[in-house]
């Protein structure tokens, strides 16, 4: 299992955090569906000084990296534009 440490942002027009309100339900979805498959480990927003969320942290694992590819594929906060930049780097959970 590949396991990756996902940081996005979001976009920073007018409209980016009414999208982010309005997709948020259907990532949530998402994220508690890979959570029951193993693949989400954890994950949260990034808040602004404002308390207001301006992007996200996860880290999940896959079997390889197509598997990475197909959920990017579906993420709702990347085909409805939530996020604007999205770092991936490899990652492993320390065993404690």
């Amino acid at each position: 299992m590949n396991q990756y440490l996902i940081t996005a942002y979001d976009y920073t027009d007018t409209e980016a955090l009414n999208r982010r309100m309005n997709v948020r339900p259907h990532h949530l979805d998402g994220a508690k569906a890979l959570k029951q498959s193993s693949n989400f480990i954890t994950g949260g927003a990034i808040l602004n000084d404002d308390g207001k969320m301006i992007g996200s942290v996860m880290i999940m694992q896959f079997e390889s990296d197509e598997a990475l590819e197909a959920w990017k594929q579906s993420e709702p906060y990347i085909t409805q534009k939530v996020w604007e930049t999205i770092d991936i780097k490899p990652f492993r959970v320390a065993d404690v």
